[in-house]
């Protein structure tokens, strides 16, 4: 595979499992993930890599732009990520408790964390946690993330039925996820 991305140091990685399509992610400006079906001969896989060349190269382009803008943001500080965190405490719980009447779930606790690599989670108990970088995303990403864990209380996975519960709540969600792909690795960043 030839481009501006330096194709020596890109690695193509094939996971193999019980699915019936083939996905192509990019997991770094270095990296491509195939996600194949188990018994897809090598030669359909390096055959479908070449039919989608110019998506790749042009992903890798991009994650490889990505990665530079993270390394020029600043490292937030602790008096920062506190300022965060309050502002996160004054604003998450009342929109959790909204959401959930609309919903229609029942929740536990709320905690405000500082993660690296996750905006929220919710536990099998209903406890929810959501990170304090939250408050430097766009309000309607915020509503989004709050949603999609709220959305877990009645479906504890990423099947159909759950992204179906989480349009009925919010159809344009997916400019949202979008937003957090674009955007959110770079905001992840400052927590060094």
């Amino acid at each position: 595979m030839s481009s501006t991305a330096d194709a020596s140091r890109l690695v193509i990685r094939i996971v193999r499992s019980n699915r019936k399509t083939v996905s192509i992610q990019i997991s770094s400006p270095e990296e491509v993930t195939v996600r194949a079906p188990l018994r897809m001969p090598e030669r359909e896989i390096r055959r479908i890599l070449e039919e989608k060349q110019s998506w790749i190269i042009t992903h890798l382009e991009k994650a490889a732009r990505q990665a530079e803008e993270r390394n020029t943001l600043p490292a937030l500080s602790a008096q920062e990520l506190n300022n965060l965190a309050d502002a996160a405490l004054k604003r998450i719980p009342p929109l959790v408790q909204q959401r959930a009447v609309q919903i229609g779930v029942r929740y536990g606790r709320i905690t405000i964390r500082n993660q690296r690599t996750r905006w929220g989670s919710c536990s099998s108990a209903g406890n929810l946690n959501f990170n304090c970088l939250l408050m430097l995303c766009p309000d309607h990403v915020l509503d989004y993330v709050v949603v999609h864990e709220l959305c877990h209380r009645k479906e504890m996975n990423h099947s159909a039925r759950f992204w179906a519960l989480v349009a009925s709540v919010l159809p344009d969600y997916k400019a949202s996820r979008k937003w957090l792909k674009d955007y959110g690795p770079g905001i992840l960043s400052r927590m060094r």
